[in-house]
């Protein structure tokens, strides 16, 4: 499974911004799909996840309300959309797959995309 993830960028304080992820190689619909996202000098977070069949999706407490999850089965794509961004969202922010089964941990995850930097200026 490869994944590519894009649409990082530069976003003012309380803007939004839309990171795609794009996957090849596999089932794309038997794929559990989770974001992470790592801050300079700080470890790799869980940020949001949907399940295979899309039907569950689930996030982080500090994005709740602000991030929503979702997939596209038909284009082997799923999207993060971030609202009212904040300077702590900053980070490079990276796709994960499983076949596994969802979950929060980078563990949970066997495949990664190479990430792709948001940057959240105030």
């Amino acid at each position: 499974v490869q994944l590519q993830a894009s649409g990082g960028g530069l976003v003012q304080a309380g803007g939004s911004l839309r990171v795609s992820c794009a996957a090849s190689g596999g089932t794309f619909d038997r794929l559990a799909i989770g974001w992470f996202r790592q801050a300079p000098g700080k470890e790799r977070e869980f940020v949001a996840g949907i399940s295979r069949g899309g039907v569950s999706t689930y996030y982080t407490d500090s994005v709740k309300g602000r991030f929503t999850i979702s997939r596209d089965n038909a284009k082997n794509t799923v999207y993060l959309q971030m609202n009212s961004l904040k300077p702590e969202d900053t980070a490079m922010y990276y796709c994960a797959a499983s076949t596994y089964g969802s979950g929060r941990s980078t563990g949970t995850f066997p495949y990664w995309g190479q990430g792709t930097l948001v940057t959240v200026s105030s």
